[in-house]
């Protein structure tokens, strides 16, 4: 509980801060909107949503997160099953190959990356953004579903063959309905990754505004050259985390008993 409080202190001082007017911020503490509350504001929230365009800008995170979240859970779902419960040649060097991709920094293989999108025109579109989410967090995806699916019981497996189950059968009958811990787990932990991403984005999505997401419209907020907008972060900044927050927060049991699957039998 001590330590929930200590984290929950920073998230009342940004709260707070985000009703607060410039002046109000860089003269009083946070603290004191407690005793003197006649100061607070919605206009930092009405300025950042309307005026500067991070309502647009959510609306871009969302179709930018949820395919690539659903792309990624449903591709690592089908390989990670493959890898654990199939037997093909190469199948441990093919296990090798993803474990050796999970320590691959991301910043190594972005200009060579990039250049292939410039070639095939997908930089600056949706379709570009979801392949290179999907492509980087695979490995990490099939390496953790990979665990749960390796970890079930073979007797399953056994009695739908004799049932004259197919794999395709199997996976969709028997794996996947007992993999939703596994599952959930992957698609909250890589909706929070893509949605506070800011160099992927910045990087094969640029900065114009009908494609820009909520990090992106963020990081434009504040005059790079005057620091004009400093301000609008707090409320930018409160706005832009309120999503992750609220799918940790409510879907935490899933995330920490797909972290958990297949620690044990």
């Amino acid at each position: 509980m001590l330590v929930c409080g200590l984290w929950a202190v920073p998230v009342l001082a940004l709260l707070v801060s985000s009703f607060r007017d410039a002046y109000t911020i860089s003269t009083a503490g946070w603290w004191t909107a407690f005793t003197d509350p006649g100061g607070l504001t919605l206009d930092s929230y009405r300025t950042v949503l309307v005026d500067r365009g991070l309502g647009a800008a959510l609306v871009n995170s969302l179709l930018i997160a949820v395919p690539a979240v659903a792309m990624m859970t449903t591709i690592g779902a089908v390989g990670s099953y493959a890898l654990a419960r199939m037997r093909f040649r190469g199948r441990a060097l093919l296990v090798a190959v993803l474990l050796g991709l999970l320590v691959v920094p991301v910043q190594l293989t972005l200009v060579p990356v990039l250049r292939l999108y410039n070639a095939a025109h997908l930089t600056g579109t949706f379709v570009g953004i979801w392949l290179v989410h999907v492509g980087f967090a695979l490995p990490f995806a099939i390496y953790l579903m990979r665990t749960f699916f390796a970890a079930l019981p073979a007797e399953l497996f056994e009695a739908a063959a004799l049932d004259g189950a197919s794999d395709r059968v199997a996976f969709l009958h028997i794996a996947l309905p007992v993999a939703t811990p596994a599952l959930a787990s992957v698609a909250i932990f890589q909706l929070i990754w893509v949605w506070n991403d800011l160099l992927i984005a910045l990087i094969f999505l640029g900065g114009a505004a009908d494609v820009a997401p909520v990090t992106v419209a963020t990081a434009n907020l504040v005059n790079a050259t005057t620091g004009q907008g400093w301000e609008l972060l707090t409320a930018a900044a409160f706005v832009a985390m309120a999503l992750p927050m609220a799918v940790f927060v409510f879907l935490q049991r899933h995330f920490v008993r797909g972290l958990l699957a297949g620690t044990g039998k």
